[in-house]
Order: C-alpha cells, then structure tokens, then sequence
C-alpha cells in the first residue's frame, strides 16, 4: 500500500484544524446566543427589571350559604280520593265535576235523603245512637258539630263505667245528642238523633269533585265519585333516599311554563312510597318514589293555569353566618386538599364546606373574617 507524501499529511491535518476551529466558533456562537435569549427572558426590559404581576384580591367574608335542588313537577289539583257510599239504598243524585265539598253540607243523595259532608280521619263504623258511647267516631261528629257552630256541651274526663276516656275520643252525651238534633233538622234531615253507618260522607277536608264514578239508580255500596284538593297543588316525585331532606311547611321557588317565579311551600309528604316494584308490575324498574305536594302561596299566581308542567326549587340545607369566598379563590394543592393564597404569595390551609351561589364554605387556621386573599380574575 502507498505511504502518502508528508505534503498530503499536511494538508490533511491543515483540513481537520480548520473544521474544528469553525466548528468551535459555531458552538461559542451559539452559546452565546442563548445567553443572549436567557438574558432578554428575565429583563424584558433591557437593564430594568419588570413590575411584580397585578393580582385580584377578596375578603373572606361571613354569609348564609344554601343548598338547593330543582325537580320536575306537575300543576294540577293533586291526586285523586275515591269516595265509597256505604249501607242500604238507591243513590237518586251525584254532584258535578268541579263542585266544591263543603263540611256539613249534602255531597250526594240516598233514597232522596243528603248525605252531608263531615271532615276527619275515622270513618263511623257503627250507629251512634246509644248515649255513653265512647270512641274516635263520636269525636268526629262532636268536632264537626262544635266547627259548625252548634253547642256540644262539656265532655267528662271517663265514661259511665269509669273508663278513662282518651285523647281523641268523646263521650256521646245528651248534650251531643241534641245538637245531632239540630244539625239534622238544619239540613232536611229527620231529627232522630242517631247517626248510621253510610249517613254521612267522611272526608279529610275541603275538596273538588274531579270525577263521577256512578250512575243514578246504582246501589250506594260502592264507589260513587273521586275528589281532589280544592285548591291547585304541584305534585312533585321525589326519590324515596332523598325525601329526608324535604320538611312540610319549608318555602320553596315554582318556576311557571312561562319562565316566571311564585312562591309556595310544602303541603304534604306522603307516606306512600311508589315505583321499584319488582313482581312485574308497570312500576317495575323504576327508581322508588314519594309524591311530595307543593301549595303555591298565593293561589291568584296560577289562576290561569289549569294544568302545566313545573319546576320546583327546594333548599335542602341552610348554612348560616359561616367564612366564604368565591370559588375562584380555592387553590388546589398537589398534595392534596386546598388553600387560599394571600397577597405575597403565601397559602393558608383550609377546609371546604358547602357550595353555593359562586361561593364555598372555608375555615381552618388563620382564616378570619376580612381577610385579603387572591381570586381569580
């Protein structure tokens, strides 16, 4: 193999010399550029230093806080009660649709003979016609009568046999007897004294006809007609787990088809629980739930409305004079938890409570009420 000439040796490393020299210099350029680069990122200015970044700031401050939730209703006069005749006879009249039920005054009629209206939970279920019976039946009629205006008299502490007389019950006395007298000849009625069953027609308060169930010339003994609340109503399903949250007499919000506000508040919860049936019934595979029924504060706000579908806004939970701060001023720590961060970039620990409006319940160490903290902007 040829040996190469120490002119070609010498031109060769003359080569290799001049590419690592330009190579060098490319590299010092390079740094430098990017000391060049570093430098104008921390002094955008030139040789001033720039100004600390503004920051919005808020106090912590005390506020009531709720918790709300919005369900599907539906506008109407509420569910519908079955009214049943009982005892012997023809029925010879039945009221219309939309009547009103008033207490003591005849809702249908037997053999040509009212059968009146009285309001309470117990059905009579025997004829009073003894006196020195004692029982929850002789203390609806006492009730009603003495609501009606008529005289009742005293009733004793025990019966005839020296039975306590309990809370709830009265005893039928002569007193009573008599003003059965005269509420009865007040209504058409003949003035017997005596109350039988199927005579009267018990209900639990004021109430609309929504249906007629009979006929003229039908036996009484059956079902006659069904009832509704007199006044409108929102019936509302709420999820049997979630009812617990919902109390009767709490104020609540109706949002109207036309996307205006009422106020209402809770009539009733029932004791029914509907859906999650699993014998194959057409409940089936619905989630349970109970009806809760929504009166609207003032009935002129859906006078126009005979039925509609609504939403109602229930608060579940009130949270009263707590330390708050919009939402935004939360910081998430990585570790875990939150903390709200001052103003020289220092953070505070806390603990988060309720949720509502923008706002979150916070409170931990060193968090008073006044403090600056940073929010979002």
């Amino acid at each position: 193999m040829p040996r190469s000439s120490p002119t070609e040796g010498r031109g060769r490393w003359t080569t290799r010399r001049t590419a690592i020299v330009a190579a060098t210099v490319t590299v010092v350029v390079a740094v430098g550029a990017g000391v060049g680069v570093l430098a104008l990122r921390r002094h955008p200015g030139g040789d001033v230093a720039s100004a600390p970044p503004q920051v919005t700031t808020t106090k912590v401050a005390r506020a009531d806080l709720s918790d709300t939730r919005s369900l599907n209703g539906t506008l109407g006069f509420g569910p519908e009660r079955v009214v049943k005749g009982a005892g012997e006879g023809v029925v010879t009249r039945l009221p219309k649709v939309g009547d009103t039920v008033a207490r003591g005054k005849p809702l249908y009629r037997v053999d040509d003979r009212p059968v009146p209206v009285l309001f309470g939970g117990t059905p009579l279920f025997r004829t009073l016609d003894k006196p020195g019976l004692v029982g929850s039946d002789v203390w609806l009629v006492s009730d009603n009568l003495r609501a009606l205006g008529f005289h009742t008299g005293s009733q004793p502490s025990r019966g005839k046999d020296g039975t306590r007389i309990g809370a709830g019950q009265a005893l039928l006395t002569p007193s009573l007897v008599a003003a059965i007298k005269k509420w009865q000849q007040s209504i058409g009625l003949e003035a017997t004294g005596t109350i039988g069953v199927g005579q009267v027609a018990v209900l639990t308060g004021p109430a609309r006809v929504s249906a007629v169930k009979a006929l003229p010339g039908d036996a009484v003994a059956g079902e006659l007609l069904a009832v509704t609340e007199k006044v409108k109503l929102v019936t509302v399903p709420v999820a049997a787990t979630e009812v617990g949250t919902i109390t009767v007499g709490a104020a609540v919000v109706v949002a109207l088809p036309d996307s205006s506000e009422i106020p209402g508040k809770v009539a009733s919860i029932s004791q029914t629980v509907s859906g999650g049936g699993s014998d194959g019934g057409g409940d089936q595979g619905r989630p349970p739930t109970v009806e809760v029924l929504v009166a609207p504060t003032r009935t002129a706000d859906v006078a126009k409305l005979d039925a509609a579908a609504v939403q109602v806004r229930f608060t579940t939970a009130v949270h009263e004079n707590v330390l708050a701060v919009p939402i935004g001023a939360l910081v998430a720590l990585r570790e875990g938890g939150h903390a709200l961060q001052l103003p020289d970039g220092g953070l505070v620990a806390v603990e988060t409570g309720m949720f509502a409006r923008g706002l979150v319940e916070i409170s931990g160490t060193g968090v008073t009420e006044g403090l600056d903290v940073v929010t979002a902007s």
